[in-house]
């Protein structure tokens, strides 16, 4: 055994460490105490919405490609229609199209350094959820 000075030192900071680790706490407390921006948030779900719509255009596609292939394939994408989880995809695919729309005009007008004020911020961030609910309800009442 080495019975060196490092050596006896560095063991003990590993078992500091090990002890602090069992002590349960956040390893980021940065995360937890922080309060959530309205704008931060707004941001995110602006690239997570442009994230399902690319997958919905890829469903799309498929959806047009099966109409292509002929009656017995659009026949099981229809089967496959009728099912509520499907309906479901699509109210909030549709949800995630307006949000994106308004919060894209929404940014273009920051672009331009209008509505940069924090109260019209925070006013225009609702307007974008109000405007995508009312949207989404207006086409499915329609359809």
């Amino acid at each position: 055994m080495n019975f060196c000075k490092k050596n006896i030192l560095r063991r003990y900071k590993v078992s500091v460490l090990q002890y602090k680790m069992s002590l349960n706490r956040p390893l980021s407390p940065h995360l937890s105490i922080h309060k959530k921006v309205l704008t931060a948030v707004f941001s995110i779900f602006h690239r997570f919405t442009g994230i399902c719509l690319s997958l919905g255009a890829i469903l799309l596609s498929v959806w047009i490609i099966l109409i292509a292939l002929g009656p017995d394939y659009y026949s099981k994408y229809q089967a496959l229609s009728s099912l509520i989880v499907f309906k479901i995809f699509l109210f909030l695919w549709t949800l995630t199209i307006f949000y994106h729309l308004y919060n894209g005009i929404r940014y273009l007008f920051w672009s331009y350094g209008k509505m940069m004020e924090l109260s019209t911020v925070y006013k225009s961030g609702y307007v974008v959820i109000i405007l995508s609910i009312i949207s989404t309800m207006l086409v499915w009442i329609s359809i």
